[in-house]
């Protein structure tokens, strides 16, 4: 997958998408931390992660049977992403 104007526009068309990838490209996080940093309610946090999953922006670094304690982090693919919205201008 390239990181075309269409996956920039996935990402700019949710607050929440954008503010989560922001806060996992500074580090790895759990949903809790994630909500902590980014003032966002726990439950869109994690519809954010599940979308951001989907297009390989962002990884479970933990097993996938692990309940609590999930943390998450960003793929290159989401770094490139990140990097070229700054570039932009768009963030």
């Amino acid at each position: 997958m390239d990181d075309d104007w269409d996956t920039l526009s996935f990402v700019l068309r949710s607050d929440y998408r954008l503010r989560v990838l922001e806060r996992l490209f500074e580090g790895p996080a759990t949903p809790s931390q994630l909500a902590t940093d980014t003032g966002i309610a726990i439950t869109h946090v994690s519809r954010s992660l599940s979308d951001l999953r989907e297009q390989e922006m962002v990884e479970l670094l933990v097993s996938e049977e692990q309940r609590k304690g999930r943390v998450y982090g960003i793929t290159e693919r989401g770094e490139r992403v990140w990097r070229r919205l700054n570039a932009e201008g768009l963030v």
